[in-house]
């Protein structure tokens, strides 16, 4: 099962819709296309048309199942007491003084660029179940790094 905020969850329900209206017509005609050039044995065309189309139902057979195990997460009963999913957390490094935010998400959501990491990655490990003040020593693949929650907040 994954948790995940309802905007998460809706952004998956419009890609599963996107491949299944527009791409799965689309390698259906470039099977179609390629099948109209001759004889199949030695048609590269064809298959790699129908590579492209197993491909595209694996992925939209993954999306089914990541779909259906999807547990919408209800934001307005999310507590700040201490780090958890869909949380967002600001704290320092304790050994460059630098500031940072992230929001702990579901795999599925993880978008490093808007500050969105998963939950399964070392630091949301380490950050679970923290409270504000807390200090904790984190193992990254660089080594280890000390941080300093100083707020929670929900995303």
């Amino acid at each position: 099962m994954a948790y995940m905020s309802q905007e998460g969850y809706d952004k998956l329900i419009a890609e599963l819709q996107r491949l299944e209206s527009v791409e799965r017509p689309k390698a259906s005609a470039a099977i179609a296309e390629a099948r109209e050039k001759g004889d199949l044995s030695e048609n590269s065309e064809y298959d790699a048309a129908k590579e492209a189309q197993a491909h595209l139902e694996d992925k939209i057979n993954r999306l089914k199942v990541t779909i259906s195990e999807a547990k919408v997460v209800d934001t307005s009963r999310l507590s700040t007491d201490t780090v958890q999913i869909l949380t967002k957390v600001e704290m320092t490094n304790l050994t460059t003084k630098s500031k940072m935010s992230y929001t702990i998400v579901s795999e599925n959501e993880a978008d490093l660029r808007a500050g969105k990491i998963s939950i399964k990655t070392p630091i949301a490990q380490g950050l679970l179940g923290k409270k504000v003040g807390d200090e904790v020593e984190i193992k990254i693949p660089r080594g280890t790094i000390k941080l300093r929650i100083e707020n929670i907040s929900i995303a």
